[in-house]
């Protein structure tokens, strides 16, 4: 399992308002069927392997551009941890969250 947590910044655009521009490539996410998270600042997401995770994030990042921006901005952060099965995002937190408690 491979996680990411990305964000794509539409540039060059007339205001500063940007939700438009994230609900569009949130859509291709969600079409996509992987599993993922939308937090205020970024989006977390699952992917089973490298092709998959950049496919659907590149798709994201044409959706902006159709959306009408004209530059793209776009942070990716991946982790690939492959000593352990069924790394998720939520698994990553229930391990936190028990050392909370």
């Amino acid at each position: 399992m491979i996680t990411a947590d990305f964000a794509i910044v539409p540039v060059g655009t007339k205001d500063t308002e940007c939700k438009e521009y994230v609900t569009s490539a949130v859509q291709v996410i969600k079409d996509s069927g992987l599993n993922y998270q939308l937090t205020g600042m970024s989006t977390l997401i699952e992917a089973d392997n490298y092709k998959q995770l950049y496919d659907v994030i590149a798709k994201a990042q044409e959706a902006v551009f159709d959306a009408g921006s004209d530059r793209v901005y776009t942070i990716i952060k991946v982790d690939d941890r492959r000593d352990k099965e069924n790394r998720t995002l939520n698994a990553k937190v229930d391990d936190v969250q028990e050392l909370l408690e």
